[in-house]
């Protein structure tokens, strides 16, 4: 969620808060004739005569639906600008200066460890993701490996490969997380004759 979101939240939930407040004080001051105090004009009842006419309008139907479908487009987008985002967008580069900024898209170079990965012996494909979690950069490598695969050999791959990620990368706070998945059966390699 972005902070202009999270300042519109905030905003709305104030104002929200505020009517709610002014108006039941004013219900609760108005039952017990406490509101003709201060305001002489109060009616002492409520009449609902005015409602039922506006109800039978015949522009009521059309102005009732057109507020519905804002109502609706509104919805949809509050609850698209509240859905997370951790995706991460182009990483500034150590050398960067605020007159000339190296940047880098890091899903290019996560895209290239996990292809990297990918042709290591006994890894049958790799993938990778980058995300912000918990304040940090954190670059997700999953690899499936063939289930007869040497698991040291897969190990020193993807350390090596995370190595070079972090080097490229070149950010003090990238971590990397390699989550390794067995397949579930062996792969059908063609029989030499």
């Amino acid at each position: 969620m972005s902070r202009s979101v999270l300042a519109l939240d905030r905003l709305a939930a104030l104002l929200l808060g505020l009517v709610l407040l002014v108006v039941g004080l004013a219900a609760a001051a108005w039952y017990p004739g406490w509101l003709a105090r201060p305001w002489p004009g109060v009616p002492q009842r409520v009449r609902t005569g005015a409602a039922g006419d506006v109800l039978a309008a015949a522009w009521w139907p059309w102005a009732a639906g057109g507020a519905g479908v804002v109502l609706v487009l509104l919805a949809l987008w509050w609850l698209l600008a509240h859905l997370p985002r951790r995706g991460v967008g182009a990483l500034a580069l150590p050398g960067s200066t605020r007159g000339a900024r190296l940047l880098i898209e890091p899903d290019g170079a996560a895209d290239t460890a996990a292809e990297v990965l990918a042709r290591a012996p006994g890894v049958r494909s790799a993938s990778a993701r980058v995300l912000h979690e918990r304040g940090r950069l954190v670059v997700a490598l999953k690899a499936t490996v063939e289930p007869d695969a040497d698991l040291a050999e897969v190990v020193s791959a993807a350390d090596a490969v995370t190595g070079d990620l972090a080097h490229v990368l070149g950010r003090a706070d990238a971590r990397a997380r390699v989550r390794l998945e067995v397949a579930r059966s062996a792969r059908h390699r063609p029989r030499a004759r």
